[in-house]
Order: structure tokens, then sequence, then C-alpha cells
């Protein structure tokens, strides 16, 4: 009997390269191809509507679905993922509306602007690597932008080997590459387990994943963690993992510094009071060649604050969209599922992609286990954020050295200096001040930290662009 892609770990997509033609007016547009993304686009052509997927990535998944690509022959994929048939499914579903017609696929193309039309239709507005432009409209726009990591910085963190620990991942599932043989994983949040695991079961020793919370904060929410026994079953596959593998599990516990000349050859961990402030002579050495750290993730609202979107503060102290229940934005004709909403991993961007696509074709009857699946991950999501929250406390173990802004190279004691003797009292003053925030990323790497030292809570980030682009695309506007 013939195997199927998910069974065989071959390359799901049937042809990963761009749709020859985008259809210029469609039903529906979504903005990203990872779990949300792909999972709205085939659901809404299932129901009968013409969609445009567009995604900056060269294939569908996003960061979580991220895999090798076949050039590398890569035997067993799957390995480095959980849910990969779900992946698998949809992908094939995808290939089959290409060829009729009724999905148009762009990857490669970086959605920069989506602007609001008198006609009341929305037009998004994208370019290549090779800067293109492509230009779709449609009745309605769903965004699924996903997130990117949220970085502390500490001393050291510039040194080569200290990388996310997204990145850590990212580079294993599409590189099949470690970012060293000795890796500390460090920061915040359940992303921290899956990676230790997946670096130690491809070969790296992982001496110590230092989590700067305490699970204890999931007591709270005993009810919530009882109604989704699969979590809770996929976190002891985790922790059994770092058993199987001698890796130490420290709670309370952050990297303060990493040591090294040309690269990572050590860092100091310390332990952490409940404000996160590292506790004095609890310091301890361990040697390594890298460091993969991250603490959560942050949503990625570029598009969606450029358009107006409501938002609010999420129990981990990130920016996400405020919601209704069928996953409408607060701008007409604007939906958005996944990690926009708030970060929840990658079973709830699959279910909030089915419920938006139905909301967005007009069926109101969506079926109640749906609905009831949504809001039971969706609460684990919030109790987990919780749990993760970054105490204000972290900022004392940043010294007047350390680069904040790594693109600017902004030291943490001309931002202090910034606010305590230029009188800047928001992260915004900061910026114009002393330029952190100014560089490649525009923030993304930088900001949390630079409001955190401004003492500047969380705010929105908006600007008219999610990404550089070209001058003659703008001078070809309407």
């Amino acid at each position: 009997m013939p195997h199927s892609a998910a069974e065989t770990g071959a390359d799901p997509a049937v042809d990963p390269g761009a749709d020859p033609v985008v259809d210029p007016a469609v039903d529906l547009a979504v903005v990203g191809a990872g779990p949300a993304g792909l999972a709205a686009a085939v659901t809404a052509a299932d129901l009968g509507l013409r969609v445009a997927l567009l995604d900056a990535g060269a294939r569908p998944g996003g960061q979580f679905y991220r895999h090798p690509a076949p050039e590398l022959g890569a035997a067993r994929p799957q390995a480095l993922h959980h849910e990969w048939r779900a992946f698998t499914s949809r992908v094939r579903r995808l290939d089959a509306h290409r060829k009729a017609k009724r999905v148009t696929y762009r990857p490669s193309h970086q959605v920069w602007a989506v602007t609001p039309e008198s006609s009341g239709a929305l037009t998004v507005h994208a370019r290549t690597d090779e800067d293109a432009a492509t230009a779709v409209t449609a009745r309605a726009v769903l965004l699924a932008t996903g997130a990117y990591e949220r970085q502390l910085p500490f001393p050291g963190w510039t040194l080569p080997g200290v990388v996310g620990a997204g990145g850590a991942q990212a580079m294993l599932k599409s590189g099949l590459a470690l970012p060293g043989r000795r890796i500390v994983v460090a920061g915040s949040g359940p992303l921290l387990l899956a990676v230790a695991a997946s670096l130690a079961s491809a070969g790296a020793r992982v001496p110590a994943v230092a989590e700067a919370s305490a699970y204890g904060g999931y007591a709270r929410h005993t009810g919530t963690l009882l109604r989704n026994p699969a979590k809770l079953l996929e976190g002891a596959r985790y922790g059994s993992a770092l058993v199987r593998h001698h890796t130490r599990l420290l709670t309370r516990h952050a990297v303060v510094e990493a040591h090294g000349s040309d690269r990572v050859e050590a860092v100091t961990v310390a332990r952490l009071d409940r404000e996160w402030r590292p506790v004095p002579g609890t310091g301890r050495r361990i040697p390594c060649d890298a460091v993969a750290v991250g603490h959560g993730l942050v949503p990625e609202l570029s598009l969606a604050t450029a358009l107006g979107c409501a938002t609010r503060t999420a129990p981990d102290g990130t920016i996400a969209l405020e919601l209704t229940e069928d996953l409408r934005t607060s701008v007409p004709g604007v939906w958005s599922a996944g990690e926009t909403g708030g970060i929840g991993g990658a079973q709830l961007a699959l279910v909030e992609g089915e419920l938006a696509a139905h909301s967005i074709a007009g069926h109101t009857e969506v079926s109640d286990a749906l609905r009831h699946h949504r809001t039971r991950l969706r609460a684990f999501a919030d109790a987990m954020a919780a749990a993760h929250r970054p105490g204000a406390g972290w900022t004392d173990w940043v010294s007047a050295s350390t680069d904040v802004c790594r693109c600017e190279e902004v030291p943490a004691a001309r931002i202090r200096e910034a606010v305590d003797e230029l009188g800047a009292h928001d992260a915004r003053t900061v910026k114009l001040l002393t330029r952190a925030g100014m560089g490649w990323c525009q923030g993304r790497m930088c900001g949390p930290a630079v409001a955190a030292l401004s003492g500047d809570g969380p705010a929105p980030d908006r600007r008219p662009f999610a990404c550089p682009v070209p001058l003659r695309h703008l001078a070809d506007l309407p």
C-alpha cells in the first residue's frame, strides 16, 4: 500500500511555487500561511469563497511548521513536529484548491499595507524579494501574521552563539543544524521545554533549562488545566525527555550574563525573586558554546495597528488584538486568527482559522464543538501567559554597558540617562533621544526592553508600513 506524504516524511507541498496569475479581486485575502492562515484559506475555499493566500515564506507552514527544504533530503521531517498530520492534510487541500483555481497562493510575498477602498473593499499591497509589486482587492481580509520572539537583554547577549530559543528551533527544523554542541536553554514560557527536548533529541548536550518563572502559577488555573488533558500530556512528554537526556530544569532562574571572547564559552545563571530580580550570591557558571534564550512571543500587529484595529493588553503583558467571538477586529471587513489575538499555539491557531473562515463566509451555525474547543484552548493560553509574564525586576540584571538596541548599539546607560536626566517618560521619547528602535528590526528585538527601562507600559506600535517598501511602489498607488 502506498504511503502518504505524512507517513513517509516527504515534503507535503505538491507545488511550492507561486501561482502564475493573481486574481485581482477575490472574496477573501489571507495574510500569512502559518497554521491559522492555512486553516482559514482551505476552509474558506471549502465553503465556496475565492481566496488569495499571501505569505512572506517560501513554503506554507509559518514558523511552527517550518520544515527542511527538499534538497536536504530529510527522511522524517515530522520527527521535529507534533500535529504534523494536521499540517499535511491542509497542505493537500490547499494544493487541490489551487488546481481548481479556488485559491491563489503567493509565497515569498511580504505584505506591507492593507488599505480601505471607497467601495468598502480592502486592497492588500505586497512586494517580493525582487521588489515586484502585487495588489489584491478583497471584500474581506484575514490577518494571520503570527508572532516574533520577545527578548530581554543581559550582559553578553550580543556574543556569537547567543540565539533566540525559537531561532534555535528554526535552525533545526529548516536547516537540520544546531547552534552549538553544548547549549543552555533559558528564558520563560512553555516553548523552552519544546526547544530543549528538540535540541537534545538532535544530539546536542543541554545541561540546563533556566526558566525565569515558576510552574506554580498554573495552580491558580486547575480547572482550565484539567479541561486540557492533551496539553498536560504534552508537557509531561517534554519533561520526560529532559530527564532522559539528563537536562536539569532550574525554575526561577535566568541567564544574567554570557561570557566569552570570540563566542559564548559559559553563562552565569542566577536565582530570581518573585519580581525577577537576581538574588545576590546565587550565581553559578555553566560552560556552554551556545545559548538559546527567549521570553515568549509578541503578536505581530504591524498591519493591524496601521489599519486602526483596537488592541488589548494580554495576560503575558504583550499587546494583542481585541476580537469578537467570531474573530472580527474593530475595523469592518478585517478578521484575525492565531497569535495576533494573543499567543496560544498552533492548535488554537488552526481552530481559530476555521472559525474565522466560517464567519467570513456568513455561516453562523458553526458546530458547538469547534467553538467549545476554541474557548477551552484560549483559556489555557491565557493561564499559560499569566504564569510566564515577566516580572518588573528583570531590569536589575542589565548593566550600564549592556547594549539594549543591538541594531543601533544603544547601551542601557543611554536609555537611563534619557529617562533620569533628559526627562523622557515613554519609549517613543527615548527612541527620539537615543535612536533605540530605529535600526533594521524597527524595535522588534529591543521594543519590550526599551519600554521597560523607560518605565513605559506596553503600547501598540503604529507605523504606516509593515516592512520596507521601495518609493516607486508608493508612487504607483492610485
